[in-house]
């Protein structure tokens, strides 16, 4: 693993930030204290909420930890196609007894203030979504004693990572769990992303910044592969989500391994941007029909998903998983991260094993 991580983490193990409550302090700071990295997820949350939780991490543990920042989106929604999408979720409204949200609040997710907590208490690693931070604000980071990781989902956005000054790139392959996070929002590519061996390659090849690995992992023999690919450490989601210690709501951990939830699909029917999620109800009503318009989408879905979670109907919930799901263990977080890492010394020894045969 490169010493850049190593100070941080001993085993190459990073907990993805999943926003929407999974990631709670309770998980990250049981996947530091395992050995892990154990990520905050401040997207969805005010200022003054990712700061409360900062310091109830820090409450819990005295290891490294992140904190995920969304960047604001260009506003390229049309208000007519959002409309016309609101006037198909109408019945949902009544069927769950709930309005529909305003997508007009808080496009940009509070980001500058968020900012200004992070450089005023700093925090060991901040990483970004959805986009590339400017140089300016990763040097601000640096100041403080803070390392910038950014996702990147091809070797170009990969390159204008390693150009903005970050300290690592996340290469996020199509099988990941949750949004992906494309530098653009592009619908023509929708369903064109590169899978996770390839990419991490094409990566290692593009910039001279250690990668992180993401999508689709769930055991520590895939750990060993990306990182023979040339990559430094994985960052597992899905993996997580069934972890004792995880935020997600029960029908969602339950729906991981239900044989009636058997794939998963690229979406954006929840929120407006292409998200891996379980196909249930809602994904193959209004997937097929849903705007490029995020995060307006995200914000008038939010109480239907809300009222779902209420009645207890996964099927109208947005069971965001990677293409392993179906290998989730409900195990405590820390034990999760030390059984992944005997995987990985496991299959490190088989590979040299074969080698020296």
């Amino acid at each position: 693993m490169s010493s850049v991580l190593t100070d941080l983490f001993p085993h190459p193990i990073v907990q993805a930030p999943m926003a929407g409550g999974v990631s709670v302090p309770q998980l990250a700071a049981a996947v530091s204290d395992a050995g892990g990295l154990g990520f905050l997820a401040a997207g969805y949350k005010t200022a003054d909420g990712m700061y409360q939780e900062i310091k109830q991490l820090r409450g819990l543990t005295s290891r490294p930890f992140g904190v995920n920042l969304f960047l604001p989106q260009p506003e390229t929604a049309d208000p007519a196609a959002v409309d016309v999408y609101a006037h198909q979720l109408a019945g949902e409204a009544s069927w769950y007894e709930t309005e529909l949200g305003d997508p007009e609040s808080c496009g940009d997710d509070g980001y500058d203030a968020k900012l200004a907590v992070l450089l005023d208490n700093p925090v060991p690693v901040v990483s970004f979504h959805f986009g590339v931070p400017a140089r300016e604000v990763i040097d601000s980071l640096h100041r403080v004693g803070t390392l910038a990781f950014v996702t990147a989902t091809t070797a170009e956005e990969a390159r204008a990572v390693e150009r903005a000054g970050a300290d690592v790139v996340i290469a996020q392959g199509v099988e990941a769990g949750g949004h992906q996070g494309t530098h653009r929002d592009v619908p023509e590519t929708d369903g064109s992303g590169i899978g996770l061996l390839s990419l991490v390659a094409q990566v290692r090849e593009s910039v001279g910044i250690p990668i992180v690995a993401a999508g689709g992992i769930m055991r520590g023999g895939q750990i060993a592969a990306v990182c023979a690919a040339g990559a430094s450490a994985a960052q597992l989601g899905t993996a997580f989500v069934a972890a004792h210690e995880s935020g997600a709501h029960a029908l969602h951990k339950q729906a991981l391994t239900n044989p009636l939830f058997a794939r998963t699909e690229l979406t954006r029917a929840f929120t407006g941007r292409p998200a891996r999620a379980l196909v249930n109800r809602f994904l193959r009503e209004h997937g097929p029909y849903a705007p490029a318009a995020y995060p307006e989408v995200h914000h008038l879905t939010a109480p239907l998903r809300k009222a779902a979670a209420k009645a207890g109907d996964a099927q109208g919930l947005a069971l965001w998983a990677g293409q392993g799901h179906r290998m989730a263990r409900e195990l405590p977080a820390g034990q999760l991260v030390e059984v992944l890492a005997a995987e990985l010394a496991a299959a490190r020894t088989a590979l040299s094993d074969g080698g020296a045969r």
